[in-house]
């Protein structure tokens, strides 16, 4: 009876141990799963070169007792594994290659009657350079830094006006405007006087009399037109310092003028400025000194040549563009402020590799195109594009110079090579289990 319990006890003892080690062994697989993380992560590494042997590479597969090549994500099986785990590129599985199974390189196979049916189209990939030219519309408005300002500088009055409209053109030396200036007679008189002083330093009195003159605003035609009359005149006719258009008329006749008030503002025409919306992306290709073209809807035969003066720190919200100014020859004054002027970019890019723009599917978070490999053989390819221009887009990185990738149904193959790595995944358990029971798979 003794006996008997203590047998008993033993085998609970037993039990009891048997149970916490299973609980511990269980509680580590749901922690550290097998080849996804733990001590053993770091010692999974992607095998470089040709596929290891058996011993150096997979090994022995624990589940099926096959040998195993390598492990490998059936969504991106170029680079493999030597220890079973979870992929570094999806949230999956990695998953075996037996020996003697013929390896997934990713291809595509497709009969060529198909590739026929579906005109699927191919293309060499090229060096070459991208034609960075582009075009803008911009305004044409004054060219701010020519606007010249003819003040008087006396108290006076304005006797006769000779341009009585804003934008009238004048040209240089045109007369303006005829200003009294009780101010001017006295100060001619004075000089005069002076001038036919014989008393000792009258001539240094009468020089200072002279500049003062000209500090008073008396052109100097009109000076040397006194000295030789010998005669004072209190009246004085001012001339456009510069040819173009009356941009601001401050005076009318009659109107009482002071030291320092704003008669006229003369706007040349000679060149013009051009605020060329040119869209963000294309703002790193602009820099000051590069030099343009222009034409305008009104003068389609006229080629108006010019320069980017400034790239204007003012982005517009809604249509995303950065102004450029342009300065821009005007040739006989053909061009006016309002007038819509299209501006031609020129400039290429550095050589690089090039590929039809239709070949690349985007898809939001990658790059992919389809290359072609051997007789109706396609594999999908990651790739970084560089800049668009026209039908060709530029490749960083990915291809290479005489590859040929798809031009037309490369959406379909890559729907192809997405379902093939789907059911390879779906397929591997039952893969698996076949070969545990020594069948076929």
């Amino acid at each position: 009876m003794r006996r008997n319990l203590l047998f008993q006890s033993i085998g609970a003892i037993a039990l009891l141990g048997a149970g916490l080690g299973g609980g511990y062994w269980l509680a580590v697989e749901r922690t550290h799963p097998q080849g996804a993380a733990g001590p053993d992560a770091h010692s999974r590494a992607p095998v470089r070169g040709s596929p290891p042997a058996a011993a150096a590479g997979g090994g022995i597969d624990p589940k099926t007792g096959r040998e195993v090549l390598y492990w490998q994500d059936p969504m991106v099986p170029g680079p493999k594994f030597d220890k079973p785990g979870k992929s570094p590129f999806m949230d999956m599985q990695l998953v075996p290659v037996y020996a003697g199974e013929p390896e997934d390189d990713g291809k595509v196979a497709i009969s060529p009657r198909t590739v026929q049916n579906l005109g699927i189209r191919t293309t060499e990939v090229k060096p070459g350079a991208l034609d960075m030219g582009f075009s803008a519309v911009g305004a044409v408005s004054i060219d701010e830094r020519g606007i010249t300002a003819v003040q008087s500088r006396v108290n006076g009055y304005v006797e006769k006006l000779y341009v009585r409209a804003q934008y009238d053109s004048v040209r240089s030396g045109q007369p303006l405007a005829d200003i009294y200036a009780p101010d001017w007679l006295s100060a001619q008189d004075e000089y005069l006087a002076l001038k036919r002083s014989l008393r000792p330093g009258a001539d240094a009195l009468a020089q200072a009399a002279r500049e003062r003159l000209v500090l008073l605003g008396i052109p100097e035609e009109q000076i040397r037109a006194i000295e030789r009359d010998g005669k004072s005149d209190s009246r004085i006719t001012l001339n456009a310092p510069a040819s173009g258009l009356v941009w601001e008329l401050g005076v009318r006749d009659g109107v009482a003028v002071s030291p320092g008030m704003t008669l006229f503002k003369l706007a040349p025409l000679a060149t013009v400025w051009v605020n060329a919306e040119v869209p963000e992306t294309q703002a790193a290709l602009i820099r000051p000194g590069i030099l343009v073209e222009g034409q305008a809807a009104a003068f389609p035969d006229t080629v108006f040549k010019g320069r980017v003066e400034a790239l204007l720190p003012d982005v517009n919200s809604t249509t995303r563009t950065i102004k450029a100014r342009i300065v821009l020859a005007n040739p006989g004054g053909l061009l006016k402020p309002g007038m819509f002027t299209r501006i031609e970019f020129g400039g290429r890019n550095k050589n690089g590799l090039m590929v039809p723009t239709e070949a690349v599917i985007y898809t939001g978070t990658r790059n992919v195109v389809i290359v072609a490999d051997g007789e109706s053989k396609f594999r999908p390819m990651d790739v970084k594009v560089g800049r668009d221009s026209g039908d060709l887009t530029e490749i960083l990185k990915g291809l290479q110079a005489g590859q040929r990738v798809v031009v037309s149904g490369q959406f379909l193959i890559d729907s192809e090579a997405s379902l093939k790595s789907t059911l390879d995944r779906m397929n591997a358990p039952e893969s698996a289990a076949a070969a545990k029971k020594g069948e076929r798979p």
